[in-house]
């Protein structure tokens, strides 16, 4: 008898210990659970591109990775509306456990798919006027994320150090765009305090670029445009067109410079991306949670200009704005 009990102990701190030694491994099978995150965009477009690899950049310092603890599944509507409602509910069907737009379209369609799971808004100009969040400081729904709202007083200001002598700025936007719109009017009143003279011209679709911006190009002296993915689209048509005109393009963003704008000092795309990212971990580790997590703003921007399209209009950028996008920002030449 006492051979059984001794026996019967003996299995009990072996059982004992094997409980022990299994735990870590259970308590790793719970920490590499993979979790799903659905990412809209609207279109192909080098800045949306930017933002998305930036996102990518950013769920992965925060430790997710594809194939080991994530699941991302990407959606491109290429600027279909149809496709963005399809692709928005696919996320919904699949039960992600966050999504994440990018450009506001992309957004809203998310946002109108589900009140429940997270949506995370990669670079929208105005999530409030948008109608995404109720309040950019406390949101009060399932949707937060990061705001890429241009430094327009900075950049008027930049326009006006290149172009001292300019009478007329002209703007082109998208009419359908609420992001532009929404940036269109701000920089509409900010021209009128600055005592600049401002003349607006709108397009529906990229097919009005060519024929606008030729119209735009005959009356005025620069051209602002603001973070309008349609125009970005069609950056080579309107560049075209102002090269012969002989008249410079400053955009809202920076991938637009390299695209043949002059210069803007914009917000980096990339790192837009990257805090999208890291806030979407944040959400997919339960620290943040959308309802109280501010809308993140980038305050300042870098410089960016672009020397070769500098030449080709025979404008000479002022030194000191050379020396800042070499030493903080960057240069195409």
């Amino acid at each position: 008898m006492k051979r059984l009990y001794s026996l019967i102990a003996i299995i009990l701190v072996f059982l004992g210990f094997a409980f022990v030694r299994q735990q870590p491994s259970q308590q790793s099978t719970r920490t590499q659970k993979t979790q799903t995150v659905g990412i809209l965009q609207l279109m192909s477009q080098p800045a949306l591109d930017t933002i998305h690899k930036g996102i990518m950049k950013g769920l992965a310092d925060e430790g997710y990775k594809p194939g080991k603890n994530l699941k991302v599944d990407f959606q491109n509507a290429e600027n279909d509306q149809s496709n963005m409602k399809t692709m928005s509910s696919r996320f919904v069907n699949e039960n992600a456990d966050a999504m994440i737009g990018i450009a506001t379209p992309s957004a809203q369609a998310l946002a109108n798919a589900s009140d429940k799971i997270p949506v995370v808004l990669g670079a929208i100009t105005d999530p409030k006027g948008a109608g995404l969040v109720k309040n950019n400081k406390r949101p009060g729904g399932n949707v937060t994320g990061v705001s890429d709202q241009a430094p327009l007083k900075a950049q008027l200001d930049l326009i006006k150090q290149i172009m001292p002598k300019m009478k007329t700025l002209g703007i082109m936007y998208t009419s359908s765009d609420d992001s532009a719109t929404a940036q269109y009017k701000q920089f509409k009143a900010l021209c009128k305090k600055e005592n600049v003279t401002l003349k607006a011209y709108s397009i529906s679709n990229t097919n009005d670029v060519d024929q606008v911006s030729q119209q735009m190009l005959s009356n005025v002296d620069a051209v602002y445009v603001p973070t309008d993915n349609t125009i970005a689209s069609a950056m080579q048509t309107l560049v075209a067109n102002a090269n012969f005109a002989k008249v410079p393009v400053f955009p809202a963003v920076d991938s637009m410079v390299k695209d043949g704008g002059l210069a803007t000092l914009s917000i980096n795309q990339y790192k837009l991306g990257v805090e999208t990212g890291k806030m979407t971990a944040q959400i997919l580790k339960g620290k943040l949670n959308p309802a109280t997590t501010p809308i993140h703003f980038f305050r300042s921007g870098e410089m960016t200009i672009n020397l070769k399209e500098a030449k080709k209009l025979g404008i000479t950028l002022p030194k000191s704005v050379v020396e800042e996008a070499e030493k903080n920002g960057e240069v195409f030449k």
